[in-house]
């Protein structure tokens, strides 16, 4: 970006709303409605939660202990699975259709089906409704992982476009400082932090990202009663479903907006179904980067350094791939 004349100023919006569980077309089309309120703000970005589209399975185990798993478990990750999207697929093209409808860019949080694996995965569009590419949680957190694979370096991408460089990490792996550096190397100065991490706590790590970027960083969880998602004893939040009635909230929200100099823009927001707006001034990453560039002038290269293997890691490679590809550049 470029000084004060120069530098434009982005509206942005970070969504704090509840999947409708196990509803994939119902949760599309409160997505369209939050998007489209979002845009009559005059919003030019918008962020979503983690796992909006597919859900967050908040207080599910999926019935797993070491060395068994339940009938219901395994249910229920049928049913998880048949709510998850595919990417690219009809649910993609429902979303770009819809950031180019609204003239937004979109950063939407989703659980990507991959044939049977599932990954907890961000998805970007940009304003002209065209899919940008994707990032896969890297790391996912405790009992995740038993429902989630786990990405790989090829997907930690930042987007250039007009309003920015945008890209995004999800909840705790941003707690990872490798992966932030990366980002960080990649020039992000729009960072998206989907989570699904209501505590105080949680505003600490994102001042910090945002100090240490230098960057704007824009934090968007859900807000959920019990009552949004299924009723026991089809879903079950293990070791405390007893204690919750309909309107407990299971997930406080938190969104937040911050500026590169860690002031905090917007939020955060625990009242309830909200979006949380304000408005970015990208000169502010100048200011801020003047004092702290931590991959520019206060880095140390010949002390430290990062390799980032960004490359995809695949089980299996079939060699005739790659030797009709040989073939192919043969004949040109």
């Amino acid at each position: 970006m470029g000084g004060d004349a120069s530098a434009p100023t982005v509206r942005a919006t970070v969504v704090q709303a509840s999947t409708i569980f196990y509803d994939t077309p119902a949760t599309l089309d409160k997505a369209e409605r939050l998007l489209a309120e979002a845009a009559g703000y005059g919003s030019q970005l918008v962020v979503f939660p983690e796992a909006f589209i597919g859900g967050y399975p908040r207080g599910s185990n999926f019935g797993v202990t070491i060395g068994n798993r339940t009938a219901k478990g395994k249910e229920d990750f049928r049913k998880y699975h048949a709510s998850a999207i595919d990417v690219p697929g009809p649910e993609i093209e429902r979303l770009a259709a819809m950031a180019g409808k609204y003239k937004v860019y979109l950063v939407m949080g989703v659980i990507e089906r991959d044939g049977y694996t599932l990954y907890c995965t961000v998805v970007f569009f940009d304003s002209q409704g065209r899919f940008l590419g994707k990032h896969r949680k890297i790391m996912p957190t405790a009992l995740e992982r038993i429902i989630w694979g786990f990405g790989d370096g090829s997907t930690i991408p930042v987007f250039e476009t007009p309003i920015g460089k945008i890209g995004a990490a999800i909840c705790w792996e941003n707690k990872m400082p490798l992966l932030r550096t990366a980002m960080y190397a990649k020039g992000i100065e729009i960072y998206c932090a989907p989570t699904a991490d209501s505590r105080d706590v949680w505003q600490a790590s994102m001042t910090h990202i945002a100090l240490e970027g230098g960057c704007f960083v824009l934090s968007a969880n859900q807000f959920c009663r019990r009552k949004d998602y299924p009723p026991p004893p089809e879903y079950l939040f293990s070791g405390t479903e007893d204690e919750l009635n309909p309107d407990s909230v299971v997930c406080a929200g938190g969104s937040v907006i911050i500026s590169p100099s860690g002031a905090i823009l917007a939020g955060p927001n625990y009242d309830g179904e909200a979006l949380i707006s304000a408005d970015l001034d990208m000169g502010e990453i100048a200011r801020a980067k003047f004092d702290f560039d931590v991959v520019g002038h206060y880095s140390r290269p010949e002390v430290l350094s990062l390799i980032v293997r960004d490359h995809p890691a695949k089980p299996v490679t079939f060699t005739s791939a790659s030797e009709k590809t040989e073939d192919a550049h043969k004949l040109l």
